[in-house]
């Protein structure tokens, strides 16, 4: 049984941003493996998030984010299930983030299933030919633009994004880190990206 120091909760903390004593027990549960530890976390807040994600959300806040210069702003709406939440520091600012991971990344929909059908039809077709084009055999094709696809996805969709401020994680598994943190069903709702000259 490996001890576990205050140093090794410290980085697992600085890592998931989940409380200490959550930390200090992912690292017990995973014999000091920092690795499995994150794992466990992101799998412990996926299931909190999932018990919570039935609840009303009838509060939130609309966050803004103007880029210096002003030529690119962003405004996403956040809701949680009440007002003592929306006032909370750590939803403010996961509010902030957010609005600042859009204007960097400037992505296509929340989820896969928010991009629009016509733009599905034109990358997997773009992903077709392009695998047709490098000689790869027809049954292939169709294989080759899925995964391709599911790239698209992966680099278009906010909740599928890399977060910036951490790419070892997703913006999905740092929202699913406030939900547990917090213990309410929290969710980005929508957001508009404007920026001069498109």
């Amino acid at each position: 049984m490996t001890a576990i120091s205050a140093a090794m909760v410290k980085e697992l903390r600085a890592k998931t941003g989940a409380g200490m004593m959550d930390c200090k027990e992912a690292l017990n549960a995973c014999d000091g493996d920092m690795d499995k530890a994150v794992d466990h976390l992101r799998k412990k807040g996926l299931a909190t998030a999932a018990k919570r994600a039935g609840r009303a959300l009838s509060e939130g806040r609309v966050q803004s984010y103007i880029h210096t210069g002003g030529k690119l702003g962003v405004m996403v709406e956040i809701n949680c299930e009440t007002d003592f939440v929306a006032r909370n520091e750590d939803f403010q600012e996961f509010a902030k983030n957010i609005a600042m991971h859009i204007a960097a990344t400037n992505p296509v929909g929340i989820r896969a299933e928010d991009v629009p059908q016509e733009v599905v039809a034109r990358e997997k077709e773009i992903y077709r030919a392009q695998a047709l084009e490098m000689g790869k055999p027809e049954k292939m094709v169709d294989k080759i633009a899925e995964g391709k696809l599911s790239k698209f996805f992966k680099d278009n969709c906010l909740m599928e994004q890399a977060y910036v401020k951490n790419p070892e994680i997703t913006v999905a598994d740092y929202l699913n880190q406030l939900i547990a943190k917090i213990g309410e069903n929290i969710t980005i709702k929508r957001f508009v990206r404007y920026q001069i000259g498109e």
